[in-house]
């Protein structure tokens, strides 16, 4: 019989997160945002799961810790890509998720994943929900193995919008946005996983980033919201 692995997908990885902790993101980045109670409401959509294609590691030995600590800056970020100075809520949106559905165990540890993916983050530590970008990574032993099969993935990003609850929002207290400057942003795309011997697949993404884009500045990524597609 055909072995089955679990393939690694930065913006699902934590699908199996409860209801209750996908709001609590949701409402510490928006709440502060928007101050509109029935924007979180919409928010509390689980996160895109999809079936896995054969890949190149076994079952994780434990979930990755909310609590990840920051990574060390001295780790450097492997092929994780430096963010872009890019001052336009959408474009930075689709890069960061660009950033999330990609990643090379050939070259990049997991310590390097995450300080790639730490530079993208706001510095505005009111805003800035590491946990639920960080939470994405696989634990040490996984990442090990997918090393151990060479395991890589690459992205294509379709497009990117405002979520109709976001901009609904906005129409109904404009001002809202100038406390934060934070946006949501849902990016859809298409991701390429790849690993020994020829092996492959590819697996359609979604997902909802909330990216901080202040006037005259460039765009940093807030948190990985729970998905909105409408």
């Amino acid at each position: 019989m055909r072995k089955r692995f679990p393939s690694f997908s930065l913006s699902s990885y934590g699908a199996g997160w409860s209801a209750n902790r996908r709001i609590a993101i949701v409402a510490s980045i928006l709440a502060v945002l928007l101050a509109i109670a029935g924007i979180i409401a919409l928010l509390t959509g689980g996160r895109d799961g999809h079936p896995a294609p054969d890949a190149a590691a076994p079952a994780p030995a434990h979930s990755p810790s909310s609590s990840e600590p920051a990574p060390k800056p001295s780790s450097g970020s492997g092929s994780v890509p430096t963010p872009p100075q890019i001052a336009e809520p959408v474009a930075y949106a689709k890069a960061a998720a660009q950033m999330l559905w990609s990643y090379d165990t050939r070259d990049t540890s997991r310590d390097q994943q995450l300080a790639g993916m730490r530079a993208w983050m706001t510095t505005e530590t009111r805003y800035a929900d590491w946990a639920s970008v960080s939470g994405q990574v696989p634990d040490p032993v996984l990442w090990s193995r997918m090393a151990d099969q060479d395991q890589h993935a690459t992205a294509h990003v379709t497009e990117g919008h405002y979520p109709s609850a976001f901009k609904q929002a906005l129409a109904d207290d404009p001002s809202a946005i100038t406390e934060a400057y934070i946006y949501v942003v849902t990016v859809n795309g298409k991701q390429q996983i790849a690993w020994k011997k020829g092996g492959g697949g590819a697996e359609e993404r979604a997902v909802t980033l909330a990216v901080q884009c202040r006037p005259n500045h460039d765009c940093t990524l807030a948190a990985i919201a729970p998905s909105v597609t409408q």
